[in-house]
């Protein structure tokens, strides 16, 4: 998949939208959505990192602090906001933006990569998070749609990844409804001394697409 990754990355946000996102004729990909409870209208966008505002990076970030600091500072990673910048900052990551198509407001964003994970090629979902007002609308389940569009039509990928805390109940239980699964290379808990165990902080789930 190495030729199908560079190739993938390499193109712009137009392209990679019309080889990836646009085919099948039945594709989920669309650049607006309605909010099923106040009917306020938001727009979809695709974006790669290099080309992300500065103003949208920050509320990402923003975002990540809001919905998931709490799960970090509880586990043995902890939260490190420059790292976590440094990460998001990587030039083959595409972020999927939701913004409020009256204010132009972010309210809601996914990032993902055409890469390997122990010699697999997948999709990684880095992140996705949503502002409360959006939230339990059906909005997540379209953005992890994208996902699986994405690896349905590139070459050799079959898989969606997705690393998840497992302290974070109610996004564990979104993903297994979409069919997610623990992953063959999640982390296993590890024998300490005195018969002690220590149970990983995460879980690695996939999902296998057609």
């Amino acid at each position: 998949m190495e030729g199908s990754r560079t190739t993938a990355n390499r193109k712009s946000d137009e392209q990679f939208i019309a080889d990836y996102l646009l085919t099948p004729e039945d594709t989920p990909w669309t650049t607006s959505w309605t909010h099923p409870l106040t009917n306020a209208e938001y727009t979809i966008s695709l974006v790669g990192q290099p080309r992300l505002p500065q103003v949208d990076l920050t509320f990402c970030f923003r975002l990540i602090e809001q919905t998931s600091r709490e799960d970090y500072e509880n586990s043995s990673m902890k939260w490190q906001p420059l790292k976590k910048l440094k990460e998001m900052q990587s030039p083959d990551l595409r972020y999927i933006l939701v913004k409020e198509k009256e204010t132009n407001s972010l309210r809601g964003f996914t990032s993902l990569m055409p890469t390997y994970e122990e010699g697999q090629p997948v999709i990684y979902c880095y992140e996705i998070h949503l502002h409360p007002e959006v939230q339990g609308t059906g909005l997540g389940t379209l953005l992890m749609s994208f996902h699986a569009t994405i690896a349905s039509n590139l070459p050799t990928v079959n898989k969606v990844m997705l690393t998840c805390f497992l302290s974070n109940t109610t996004a564990l239980e979104f993903y297994r409804k979409l069919g997610f699964e623990k992953d063959e290379i999640s982390p296993e808990p590890r024998a300490l001394r005195g018969r002690k165990t220590k149970e990983p902080d995460y879980v690695i789930l996939s999902k296998l697409v057609q």
